[in-house]
């Protein structure tokens, strides 16, 4: 095979639809637009969002500044479950910069929260930002301790 030898599959090139062209090619004369009208025009046709004349949906909406409708100082933490902290061992401090080098978090710099899916069998003492409820049961029961750090 050579590079002269290649060529499309069957079907995969289509010629382009030349209107205009007499009324033997079936779409002569008027070209497939009707006859008059808004469509039948040169450049014809309505701009985008156009709703026949009603409100358009947009200037219905509310108008708000900035990020839309979410909260501009909403804070995002990185999540951590404790499923990911049952290799620690017993007794292990576990800080944000622990979690930063185990390669547990994700998220850049964001406050740690503590999340409650898994279980753990371990005593820790934990050094973070948040932690929910049932995370905190769970450390609680297992002998471990809760440190909340100032964001």
């Amino acid at each position: 095979m050579q590079l002269h030898d290649l060529k499309p599959n069957e079907g995969a090139k289509k010629s382009r639809k030349r209107v205009g062209r007499g009324p033997a090619s079936g779409s002569g004369k008027t070209s497939g637009r009707g006859t008059k009208g808004q469509n039948a025009r040169t450049s014809g046709g309505v701009r985008l969002y156009h709703m026949g004349g009603n409100l358009p949906i947009f200037r219905k909406l509310p108008f708000l500044r900035g990020e839309g409708f979410t909260p501009r100082n909403r804070v995002r933490y990185a999540e951590v479950n404790l499923d990911a902290l049952k290799e620690l061992k017993a007794g292990t401090e576990v800080t944000p910069e622990l979690l930063k080098e185990a390669g547990l978090l994700k998220g850049g710099n964001r406050p740690i929260k503590i999340m409650g899916r898994g279980e753990i069998a371990v005593a820790l003492k934990i050094k973070a930002h948040k932690v929910t409820e049932g995370a905190r049961q769970k450390i609680e029961k297992a002998g471990g301790s809760i440190e909340t750090i100032a964001e």
